[in-house]
């Protein structure tokens, strides 16, 4: 019997070991790329330092500087902004995947529509958008043109850039969140649709109290990767503004890049500064996300 009970652990043991053999590669990249980087971003922040010559210790005066430094808080002020209108793409996303999981004629058609900007790069959708503002010749500047007499130059508004660049960004976060949903609604069970139909469910009591809950796993990755999207929001400003005008659309990573790598800059302890405070809200917005989803995970059972 003993002898039996060891051969069969002796070939227990190597497949428990199997799935650690297949994460391993993935886990080392994550260590040397992501989580190693944080504390040495965080250590540097801590330096003065132009990335050439000797470091210099100054402590906590890299951050004690950013409260005083006003570029640094309409960085902040534009992140928030941000991340509120680009939540708007979940919703929105779940909405177009529901039309979209409908079996009617041409349906092919619209999703190769609703593809379409996620398929392209961030760089084409700020260069898109920036002609769509253009003035003088921009379709949006030529129907404002048409309809108030006046055209708006939105990129050279300081009051308007910021969210010209949102909605730029919105467009293909859609078509992202839309994909999710997509993919969630095929999982959903058809028989508890089913019964819901028997029990008098229909429209948005059904969506409500029926889908959505079934799709709270698409929801916590669009959620999730939507708020990464706001907070690291650079390409579209780098193309479309370049933090202008007056520095008026800058967000907290392109005031990073601004500090640490461009020419007015290389100072790279003040922009891992930067990049430490950006780090900390993004970890707070998704860490809050994460336990209300599990107090409501566990709620319910």
């Amino acid at each position: 019997m003993s002898a039996s009970t060891d051969s069969l652990n002796s070939r227990r043991r190597p497949r428990a070991f199997a799935p650690w053999l297949f994460l391993a590669p993935g886990m080392a990249m994550f260590l040397v790329y992501v989580i190693i980087p944080i504390f040495q971003s965080l250590w540097v922040s801590f330096y003065d330092w132009d990335g050439l010559s000797d470091a210099k210790w100054i402590g906590i005066a890299n951050y004690l500087e950013l409260l005083d430094d006003d570029a640094f808080y309409t960085s902040l002020k534009n992140n928030i902004i941000w991340l509120v209108l680009y939540m708007l793409s979940v919703p929105a996303g779940l909405m177009i995947a529901l039309f979209l999981n409908q079996t009617v004629r041409g349906i092919r058609i619209y999703k190769s529509l609703f593809f379409f900007p996620f398929v392209i790069s961030q760089v084409v959708v700020g260069l898109i958008f920036s002609w769509f503002y253009a003035p003088g010749f921009g379709l949006l500047y030529k129907l404002i043109e048409l309809v108030t007499g006046q055209g708006v130059a939105i990129l050279a508004d300081e009051n308007l850039v910021t969210y010209g660049i949102i909605a730029a960004g919105l467009w293909p976060q859609i078509a992202y969140c839309m994909i999710l949903y997509l993919t969630g609604l095929n999982a959903v069970a058809s028989d508890q649709i089913e019964a819901a139909r028997l029990d008098g469910a229909k429209g948005w009591r059904m969506l409500w109290y029926v889908v959505i809950p079934q799709l709270r796993p698409a929801t916590f990755i669009a959620i999730v990767v939507t708020v990464i999207g706001a907070l690291r929001s650079f390409d579209l400003v780098s193309i479309m503004t370049s933090g202008g005008p007056f520095g008026s659309s800058r967000v907290l990573s392109y005031f990073m890049y601004e500090q640490a790598l461009s020419e007015y800059g290389y100072r790279m302890g003040y922009g891992a500064a930067i990049a430490v405070v950006l780090f900390a809200i993004m970890i707070i917005f998704i860490s809050g996300f994460i336990w209300k989803m599990w107090r409501d995970e566990k709620g319910v059972r």
